[in-house]
């Protein structure tokens, strides 16, 4: 996309606040789905923020800030949504903050409706440990569809990379359950890829990646990974259960 279509990305999102039907999105969808496949990541964010305006945000959990960063070179002061899970590592909330301080990013972070001791009491204690899967629904899923309810169109990390659940993740799509956008500027990049774009422009980074951790959720479901391991590994280890619902 030219600079003329990036100035017009951010006025755009200055002026547009009307929110699209389902059908309309899920035509955009199905027009710039395969058209968009092989851009730039950033050409992808301009698509977004022009077609969007303030209904496009991106969401972040803050391995790294990455997307984030691509992000503000097209749409400065992008609202970026963070789900603090009440779980989460005091690194990953110290890389929100980072975030918050030096980026041009609007920082929304996202609590669950119960606190972990509420939850406790009306769950049973550690639900995390019982029942992964509501945990999840109850600290991440619900909070996130509550939080994009005034989007049409949420952008992720999501890298096919990642997991052999993630192979087929579009760069754009159609997320029914939320019936929203789901723009994945990234989702063809390689670990090489992420790794090189990071070192080219000192992004921030969580940082427990470099001490084992190569996927980052909550503390008590996220575990060190041995050399050689899948970098999701970590991630419920001991269960069978690999995603925490958001991207299912």
């Amino acid at each position: 996309m030219t600079s003329a279509t990036t100035r017009a990305a951010r006025e755009n999102r200055a002026t547009h606040t009307e929110g699209r039907s389902s059908e309309e999105l899920r035509e955009l969808v199905s027009h710039w789905g395969a058209e968009l496949e092989l851009a730039p990541a950033e050409s992808i964010i301009e698509w977004a923020a022009a077609t969007f305006g303030e209904r496009f945000c991106i969401t972040s959990s803050m391995g790294d800030a990455v997307l984030a960063h691509l992000a503000t070179k097209v749409v400065p002061g992008i609202d970026v949504v963070f789900l603090d899970t009440g779980y989460h590592f005091v690194e990953t909330i110290g890389t929100r903050d980072a975030v918050e301080a030096t980026m041009d990013v609007t920082l929304l972070t996202i609590t669950p409706v119960q606190s972990v001791a509420e939850q406790d009491a009306t769950e049973g204690k550690d639900l995390f440990r019982t029942d992964p899967d509501r945990c999840c629904a109850l600290r991440k899923v619900a909070p996130l569809q509550d939080a994009l309810s005034g989007y049409d169109a949420w952008a992720t990390g999501l890298r096919r990379a990642e997991t052999s659940n993630r192979v087929i993740a579009p760069v754009i799509g159609w997320d029914a359950k939320k019936q929203k956008v789901k723009v994945s500027p990234i989702a063809r990049w390689s670990d090489e890829q992420v790794e090189a774009y990071i070192a080219e422009h000192g992004v921030l980074v969580n940082p427990l990646v470099y001490d084992g951790y190569p996927s980052i959720g909550c503390a008590p479901c996220t575990r060190r990974v041995a050399p050689g391991e899948d970098a999701r590994s970590g991630r419920w280890a001991g269960t069978s259960k690999t995603e925490c619902g958001i991207h299912m």
